[in-house]
């Protein structure tokens, strides 16, 4: 039987276990700002790392310009996918002065008829901002409830962190959006190449979504890069 000095030790670790993952998130900054060593960030885009740790060393304040502060890549589109949208992402890759300062940003352009298909973001909310155009969008929760609408020009909608959502383009021009996230690694799952493009078993995916061989080969054709 335990004892109760061991009960309190089990249910003291057990709450700080909970607690953790409930509040766990970027750490807080302990200086005004840490700009990377170019080498570290150059390293970094070279070996195409995506999983971008929270944070990297700083190099002495004293060597930090403006120009650390600034990102101008979003100025202009990029270029379309086959889905209909462009994405330019600021994050710690091309924008040295997010480090430590837990946020991310995005453009994203959507074709008329576009879409972004359904994703989420597992370590991050997301504020999206309609610059221009009219976009349906939404999220779905964990009891399978859909919130969506269209949206217009100037207005904002929240995506809490872990949910599914998704954007298609209802107008008759290019939509722009700006997304922003409170991590600097929001992270991002597209759904169809997470189940489709993944290498899970075949015969789990038949019998998940009731699709026979060839059906399922023909979404891997399309999801996986690896799939011949």
């Amino acid at each position: 039987m335990f004892s109760q000095n061991t009960l309190l030790i089990f249910f003291a670790i057990f709450f700080l276990h909970v607690s953790t993952i409930t509040f766990a998130s970027d750490p807080d900054p302990v200086q005004d700002f840490c700009i990377p060593h170019q080498k570290l960030l150059g390293s970094m885009n070279a070996s195409h790392h995506h999983g971008t740790p929270s944070i990297l060393p700083c190099k002495n304040s004293s060597e930090a310009t403006a120009t650390d502060f600034v990102f101008s890549g979003t100025k202009a589109a990029g270029n379309f996918s086959e889905d209909g949208i462009a994405v330019i992402s600021a994050s710690l890759a091309n924008f040295p002065g997010l480090n430590t300062l837990g946020m991310s940003f995005v453009r994203a352009d959507i074709e008329v008829g576009g879409i972004n298909p359904p994703h989420f973001h597992p370590r991050a909310t997301e504020l999206v901002h309609v610059v221009e155009g009219k976009v349906y969008i939404g999220f779905v929760d964990s009891s399978n409830r859909v919130f969506a609408r269209v949206l217009e020009e100037g207005e904002v909608m929240v995506l809490p962190r872990g949910l599914v959502h998704f954007m298609m383009n209802v107008g008759d021009k290019i939509v722009t959006i700006f997304g922003s996230f409170n991590s600097q690694n929001p992270g991002m799952q597209k759904i169809p190449s997470a189940v489709f493009g993944s290498g899970i078993d075949e015969e789990l995916l038949q019998k998940a979504f009731g699709l026979d061989s060839k059906q399922i080969g023909s979404m891997r054709r399309k999801f996986d890069p690896n799939s011949k």
